[in-house]
């Protein structure tokens, strides 16, 4: 009788013959920073491997000039592509040709790596567009997170988490890179490249023209990525003008582009100074450094300044610090322990976000006051 079919077991892989491994983290800001201690692990322990990250667009300066990486890949918001490093004549189109397209400039970033022939391939993403990379890319060894209908994708899958319990995203990434058989003895910081030439100048000019050459600067992030993590206008200008009044602190505000409405708010009400809307991500991160203080919900600018040694004070509401905690930072927490938290930020089964918005800024002020 014929023995019974099963399914090939890959081939447990050697990571010291790996030559070329590519990386991929599409958004956010703070989930790409969070990758950064697992990249540095399996560089130092792979120095002779070529590391690629693939990343979008708006995210490309939280990778562009790490050391660790020999190559950046950059997918355009909305699915074109282009490279940042190497050789870009190698692949790169003006996006008035016809494969400026997003499903054609697509194809050909998958067609790139294809032609790369990558011998191992790390997803620290695993979501749709990640994934249709990582089933077309060709790599030898596929890794990923154990993902419900997507464990095919991969040569090798890792759960997400502990069964019971909470595991922070910095060890997840990292047991991905240990499940190619790679030791990692103790995990790294999280690391950002530093500021080009003109983004330092871009920081010292906002600094000398308002004054705040040796001053006590609190930078304060009124931003949030959803409104589950939104503090609150009035809450952010409280607190400023606690900050300035007490500790004389200079405050600076920043944000994105559609906080500007509420800066103008609160700068009329505690005179802080802004940068909302204006400063790339290394220079955000070049003020943070310069700074006596970080303040902000749990957000991308928060992870920022944890690559920095700027003490911290993070508000935390529908996450969990288990989770997503600022990495190996100077940093206190400040969060109001409920049961419904942690949640998936779909729906507030209160109706009134009260996990952040019932922190006060008094509390807020005085775990700033334990730094300033």
């Amino acid at each position: 009788m014929r023995p019974a079919l099963s399914r090939k077991e890959p081939s447990k892989p050697d990571p010291t013959k790996f030559q070329k491994i590519l990386l991929v983290r599409l958004r956010r800001i703070g989930d790409i920073v969070m990758t950064t201690p697992a990249v540095t692990a399996l560089k130092k322990a792979l120095p002779r491997a070529s590391l690629t990250y693939v990343v979008e667009e708006p995210f490309r300066r939280l990778v562009e000039g790490n050391p660790c990486l020999a190559d950046v890949l950059v997918l355009k918001t909305g699915g074109s592509s282009s490279r940042t490093v190497g050789r870009p004549d190698d692949f790169h189109e003006s996006d008035s040709s016809p494969a400026s397209r997003p499903a054609l400039r697509f194809i050909e970033l998958v067609r790139h790596i294809r032609a790369a022939r990558y011998d191992a391939l790390i997803d620290f993403h695993g979501g749709p567009r990640a994934s249709w990379l990582t089933l077309f890319s060709g790599a030898g060894h596929k890794v990923g997170y154990m993902i419900k209908n997507k464990g095919f994708l991969y040569d090798i899958v890792v759960p997400r988490g502990p069964a019971e319990g909470h595991i922070h995203s910095v060890v997840n990434h990292v047991n991905l890179v240990k499940a190619l058989g790679v030791e990692v003895p103790e995990i790294p910081r999280l690391f950002l490249p530093g500021p080009k030439k003109e983004e330092a100048g871009d920081v010292d000019r906002f600094i000398r023209e308002n004054g705040l050459q040796g001053s006590k600067i609190v930078v304060l992030h009124i931003g949030a990525g959803n409104r589950f993590r939104e503090w609150g206008t009035e809450n952010h200008a409280a607190l400023a003008g606690l900050l300035q009044k007490t500790q004389e602190a200079k405050v600076v505000l920043v944000g994105g582009r559609e906080n500007e409405a509420a800066a103008r708010v609160i700068i009329r009400k505690a005179q802080a100074h802004s940068l909302v809307g204006r400063n790339s991500l290394i220079e955000l991160r070049e003020l943070i450094a310069r700074a006596a203080l970080f303040v902000g919900a749990d957000s991308g600018p928060m992870h920022i300044a944890a690559t920095t040694q700027t003490p911290i004070v993070a508000l935390f509401g529908p996450n969990i610090p288990a989770i997503v905690a600022p990495w190996k930072a100077k940093v206190r927490i400040v969060e109001k322990a409920l049961g419904c938290r942690p949640c998936k930020q779909r729906e507030c089964v209160h109706t009134d976000f009260r996990c952040l918005r019932s922190i006060s800024p008094e509390e807020v002020f005085k775990a700033c006051a334990e730094f300033l």
